[in-house]
């Protein structure tokens, strides 16, 4: 799942990227309103996180607009004060929920899953294949109940090849998905990442249920053969 952090501060910027991507999201920056509101516009986030206090426009502002265009991205804001007029400033522009700074890192990724959650309240938040068990709120895989151990970004790649199982996705979709930029080496990477997933759920039992089309891209089939 991919999420739109916009925020000038570069450093809290890149915590929060690096919070996220740990918890097994893939992160995207923009530095002020107008990267926003076209990255917004561009990308279909499964949430952004958005800091009221920005160079261009602001977050409320940016809020507003992404809504009047029919946006429904849910939207986490950063407010620096923790105060009643600006929390419902915020909501009242748009916003789904709201952060005072400082913050816990482990409450920000708890208030993007749940919004993630609450987007997509038609889907269940396991996704299952064969023996396969995908748990998109906890990021969990397990394998006939057992736990696989997989890395963040191993754990974004088959969260998305399992989103679209049964269909085909090309090498150049999962690197704009979980890196969201061109990568150097970036084909060779997502095969040195689908082998690792691939030896790891065989060997817990799943089988192979990946497949490579060749010339075209990947598939993840709807049972685990």
């Amino acid at each position: 799942m991919r999420i739109l952090v916009v925020e000038d501060d570069h450093r809290v910027a890149e915590n929060v990227a690096t919070g996220l991507e740990r918890a097994g999201f893939s992160v995207d920056i923009a530095e002020d309103g107008n990267q926003a509101v076209d990255a917004a516009r561009a990308i279909d986030y499964d949430a952004i996180v958005l800091d009221v206090m920005l160079p261009a426009k602001d977050g409320i502002t940016v809020s507003k607009e992404l809504r009047r265009s029919g946006q429904e991205i849910p939207i986490l804001m950063l407010t620096a004060l923790d105060e009643v007029v600006e929390r419902v400033a915020g909501l009242d522009a748009g916003a789904d929920d709201y952060l005072s700074k400082p913050f816990a890192m482990a409450e920000l990724v708890a208030r993007v899953k749940a919004l993630v959650r609450r987007r997509l309240p038609g889907r269940s938040a396991v996704i299952e294949a064969g023996p396969i068990s995908l748990n998109t709120a906890a990021h969990t895989v397990r394998v006939n109940d057992a736990l696989v151990a997989l890395t963040a970004k191993e754990y974004a790649i088959l969260e998305f090849l399992m989103v679209n199982r049964g269909q085909l996705v090309t090498r150049g979709q999962v690197l704009e998905h979980i890196w969201g930029f061109e990568v150097e080496g970036g084909d060779n990477l997502v095969e040195v990442l689908l082998g690792r997933i691939r030896r790891k759920l065989s060997v817990a039992g799943a089988g192979r249920p990946v497949t490579t089309v060749r010339g075209a891209g990947y598939r993840f089939e709807s049972e685990a053969n």
